[in-house]
């Protein structure tokens, strides 16, 4: 279904093509050995090649490269065997070498796809036009003096994978849905952190408005969007806004906008520069990159299973549906303890554990899966006491809470606490008796048509056990007691 705006003039499309901007996981730059951690002291992760000194040469790192070519084949794209990096020459305080080394004609993947998830259950396919490597800048800051600007080159040199879209997205729900699935590709690969927080993920929003059916508009991009939130915000305002300057028998101007967070709005920046304002052209310093089809080959054998892959396998291997599988495969972390907890056991009561207890609990300690007191051996091993009935699921919550303060396991709870369930039919009938006995007025209301007095009579004989009688002989019993 398509989601249109409905404005003065009738309804309107949009039409979105995402950049993302993901930084290598690696430990050096994509050009010199300079380290790449976050949060350093400013200007103390700078080589002489970061910095632009006279006289220094790139070298590139083989590893982000095999990173990129790993990410390509994590997008299903195509792995170009040749590849060139170009220099793409504009000014900016905090770029010293007055260009970046990118690659614009030749770049090392070509088309690709990504498969989204969305809110109503459906999937769509995005595609991938290409995935290229370049250096980033580095970083002005404006806030440390009331008269100057500072530049930071910490992270000037460090190796990105630019990830550009093809203009699939119309909504923003599935730009974010697309921003979510690629970060959680990423995150797979082991090839970028996705923190966004942090600079190490970010996103340029190209859009344009048009009638539905009708050929493309003219796009405006959104520079660094860092966060999904804002990235749906910055398209949700600037789709209003283009609409009105077209409503209003104005023309939209190809140019660079910036999101304003505090304002909630885009404004201008400049004018959209063409590929020839950048004159790309070959970098002097370094010869064409060449890939073997042993290397490719070599670094597909070690991708792991995917999220799209993970999340079939869990719908077809388990009786999973599409959204417990889907929030069990979000983090592969969170996946691997899912799978590791339901190893022979029930498991959709494990997935329950995981996403309704489990998760729950972390999230309200403000704690991550892998702080949980509570290991996958251990879920597994209180699921276990409640699939032998040696605790009913009531009491199975209780033994939770106590595993998550104390971190030891539901066996050595359930016998240090005497919570092992009662089955023996002739205790549970001991206790039915005497609850009976004590409320024959009840009694006789029952057997005199009253059918809603039976969950008073079943809480009353759990009350009376401590919680610890079998539910289903419970019931079993007192159905027989009552109406006999």
């Amino acid at each position: 279904m398509a989601y249109l705006i409905r404005g003065e003039t009738g309804d309107w499309e949009m039409v979105i093509g995402l950049e993302v901007h993901a930084q290598i996981t690696a430990n050096s730059k994509l050009f010199s050995g300079s380290a790449t951690d976050f949060g350093s002291e400013a200007n103390t992760q700078v080589s002489f090649v970061d910095a632009a000194m006279p006289g220094m040469l790139p070298v590139l790192n083989q590893y982000c490269v095999e990173q990129a070519v790993r990410t390509g084949l994590g997008l299903n794209a195509a792995v170009n065997k040749y590849s060139v990096f170009e220099r793409k020459n504009y000014f900016y305080p905090d770029l010293p070498q007055g260009y970046q080394i990118s690659q614009f004609l030749h770049p090392i993947v070509g088309k690709g796809v990504v498969e989204i998830d969305l809110p109503d259950g459906t999937t769509k396919e995005i595609g991938i036009t290409r995935l290229h490597m370049e250096q980033d800048a580095g970083k002005s800051v404006h806030d440390m003096h009331p008269k100057k600007s500072f530049v930071d080159l910490n992270r000037s040199g460090s190796a990105l994978m630019e990830i550009v879209s093809e203009p699939d997205i119309r909504s923003p729900e599935e730009a974010t849905a697309y921003i979510t699935k690629l970060r959680m590709i990423l995150r797979y690969l082991g090839t970028c952190d996705g923190n966004m927080d942090e600079g190490s993920m970010r996103c340029d929003v190209n859009l344009s408005m048009r009638k539905p059916g009708a050929p493309f508009g003219t796009r405006c991009e959104i520079k660094n969007v860092n966060s999904i939130k804002a990235v749906q915000m910055a398209i949700d305002y600037e789709a209003q806004r283009q609409i009105e300057v077209l409503e209003n028998g104005g023309v939209i101007k190809q140019e660079t906008r910036l999101w304003d967070p505090a304002k909630g709005e885009t404004r201008s920046m400049r004018s959209k520069e063409e590929a020839h304002d950048y004159r790309y052209f070959p970098d002097p310093d370094l010869l064409p990159l060449t890939l073997t089809d042993e290397l490719i080959a070599r670094i597909k054998a070690t991708l792991p299973e995917l999220p799209d892959e993970k999340k079939h396998r869990f719908m077809g291997d388990y009786g999973l549906s599409l959204y417990d599988a889907g929030v069990l495969i979000a983090e592969r972390e969170r996946a691997d303890f899912f799978e590791s907890a339901a190893k022979g056991r029930d498991a959709k009561l494990c997935a329950n554990w995981v996403l309704n207890e489990l998760l729950g609990r972390l999230n309200k300690d403000g704690k991550t899966l892998s702080d949980s007191p509570v290991s996958a051996e251990n879920l597994g091993g209180l699921i276990d006491r409640i699939a032998d009935n040696t605790i009913s699921g009531r009491i199975a919550k209780d033994v939770f809470a106590e595993m998550m303060d104390s971190g030891t396991t539901a066996d050595s709870i359930i016998d240090a606490k005497g919570l092992k369930q009662v089955t023996d039919t002739g205790a549970i009938e001991a206790v039915i008796d005497s609850v009976m006995a004590e409320n024959p007025q009840m009694v006789a209301d029952y057997r005199g048509g009253k059918d809603k007095l039976f969950g008073f009579f079943v809480g009353q004989v759990m009350k009376k056990s401590g919680g610890k009688a079998n539910p289903a002989a419970v019931n079993d019993l007192l159905k027989s007691k009552l109406d006999g």
